[in-house]
């Protein structure tokens, strides 16, 4: 959950990487979910999917653990969900630098960019008498294969 697209499918790391993953991280932190058990069932989204699609539909902050929403915590909830978008795009060039992240999220940068696409969108879950006969299908739109393992 927190591989980055471009190592998953050339085996390329950097500090872009280390920025996708922290990216996930962030996520995860404000929605209080997991990015490898998140499941949505209506779209089959992973929880980076989720949250860009909620963001196109301008519902974002509907992500937000609400054990941690607060109104006056409001504008820095939607902030780290900003920044956690702009970490997951799938373009490395267009992720930030980790010492950006950093100063966008102690409010020395005050303009953040649109996020773009995000990575690994889609999520497939497989049922236990399917995932034999399943096992080498694409689970995202960069025709990456997932596999889930399950106990007997």
């Amino acid at each position: 959950g927190y591989m980055p697209p471009e190592y998953a499918m050339e085996g390329l790391f950097s500090e872009k990487s280390d920025v996708y993953s922290f990216g996930v991280l962030l996520l995860e932190i404000v929605s209080g979910r997991r990015n490898t058990s998140f499941y949505n069932h209506q779209q089959s989204l992973s929880l980076v999917g989720y949250a860009w699609k909620l963001w196109n539909e301008n519902n974002i902050i509907s992500l937000t653990d609400p054990e941690i929403m607060d109104p006056c915590f409001e504008k820095s909830i939607l902030r780290c969900i900003h920044i956690g978008l702009l970490c997951v795009q799938e373009l490395t060039k267009e992720r930030p630098t980790i010492s950006t992240v950093v100063l966008m999220l102690i409010s020395e940068i005050t303009h953040l960019p649109p996020p773009g696409q995000v990575a690994f969108v889609h999520k497939q879950k497989l049922h236990s008498s399917e995932s034999s006969q399943k096992s080498h299908q694409s689970s995202s739109n960069n025709n990456v294969t997932l596999t889930e393992l399950e106990g007997r």
